[in-house]
């Protein structure tokens, strides 16, 4: 069989993951400190673990409705309301399996071939190839550290083209921990006013923003940002829950009745065991996110501190759990960095160029790992700059 003959062309085009490329070397490798994937290293909070356990025991074993269990979409509008003003009735929820999913649905949900998608980058590394793989055409906008990587008004108001259908906004931000405040939010939303384009809301950082200032959701500037928002969020992050794969959609009535259907042929449901799971989460875990938030930030300042002091300039993060040093004083290109530094010292990270070409000559540095960890990488990071 000529199997390269039979493949969808732009699924064979696809480019592994660069993130993958690099977990996989390291878990091949002894003595390996890897700061490459973005997975939280606390454990699923007990409660949380203990619902799943008792559902288990109770035999709630079957699939549940198609979005969901009414007391998960419940609970999650009770949340969005309490954590950051937002408003939904539970019929505008969609529980999916992990907010992998949610991205999926929502951009097949608006992309036909030729339409074009506004990605802000240095990005999260599913979103073009979910657009490619619609036939879409991803329009990169650059951010920049001397704009703290924010998504400025300019260069949003520069690509917009009569093909533009969808704006992708992930924010906070994997990999550059860029964040959106209010006021940046109302520029945008200026921008997009009396246009018909959509927008992509990736919020699975939300709860993991430093400084004092909590996030807040484009989705809240005003009506029209909400009527043309599509919020993403999930559990992953704010919860450590990881290995639980559930996320959600929350939309407008007629938009979500679109993802719906994609969701019904695609997958049946989300886990049932972790959706009873997720139900306590949002009761009684606020103070859970706060104090692994409070854990980060102090994680945070470790490894930004470390960096700078070493040479790597590093902009400080504002979300999320990543901090994006340049490499250009090293006089490496990004791979050429990450590949030496886990020869020599056993450190994996990844390269900057893997978030899109705009992030060369920089790396990704994920900070979700214990202060023992992040000191340890450091001090072999620092051992291997003075070898040159």
């Amino acid at each position: 069989m000529e199997y390269q003959n039979l493949f969808s062309r732009t699924a064979a085009a696809l480019k592994p993951s660069g993130i993958r490329k690099f977990f996989s070397l390291a878990a091949e490798m002894e003595d390996v400190i890897s700061l490459g994937v973005g997975e939280p290293d606390f454990k699923t909070p007990w409660v949380i673990r203990k619902a799943g356990i008792d559902s288990l025991d109770r035999g709630r074993t079957w699939y549940t409705a198609n979005s969901g269990l009414a007391a998960l979409q419940q609970e999650i509008t009770r949340y969005l309301d309490r954590r950051f003003r937002l408003e939904y009735e539970p019929s505008q929820v969609l529980v999916t399996v992990g907010g992998s999913e949610a991205i999926d649905l929502t951009i097949r949900a608006f992309v036909n071939p030729g339409d074009e998608v506004l990605l802000p980058e240095p990005s999260f590394v599913a979103y073009a190839a979910i657009v490619e793989l619609c036939g879409g055409v991803v329009v990169p906008l650059v951010t920049k550290a001397e704009d703290d990587f924010r998504l400025t008004a300019d260069a949003l108001r520069a690509a917009i083209t009569d093909k533009t259908k969808l704006l992708i906004f992930p924010f906070p931000n994997n990999p550059t921990g860029g964040v959106m405040r209010r006021e940046h939010l109302q520029e945008i939303a200026d921008v997009l006013r009396d246009t018909d384009i959509m927008v992509l809301s990736d919020e699975i950082y939300a709860e993991l923003t430093f400084g004092g200032k909590q996030h807040v959701s484009i989705a809240s500037v005003n009506e029209d940002m909400k009527a043309r928002t599509v919020l993403v969020n999930g559990f992953s992050k704010a919860y450590a829950m990881t290995g639980w794969r559930l996320g959600y959609v929350v939309a407008p009535a007629p938009v979500i009745d679109v993802i719906y259907k994609i969701h019904q042929y695609a997958i049946m449901c989300a886990p049932t065991t972790s959706q009873y799971a997720a139900i306590e989460a949002l009761r009684s875990c606020d103070g859970e996110i706060e104090k692994m938030a409070e854990s980060y930030d102090k994680r945070r300042r470790l490894i930004v501190g470390g960096l700078n002091e070493m040479g790597l300039e590093c902009f400080m993060p504002g979300g999320a759990f990543y901090a994006f040093p340049s490499i250009r004083s090293t006089g490496m290109a990004s791979m050429e960095f990450c590949e030496k530094l886990l020869e020599a010292e056993r450190v994996a990270v990844v390269p900057g160029d893997a978030f899109g070409s705009c992030g060369e000559g920089y790396v990704r540095i994920c900070y979700a790992y214990s202060v023992e960890h992040i000191t340890e990488a450091l001090t072999r990071m620092r051992r291997f700059l003075k070898r040159g």
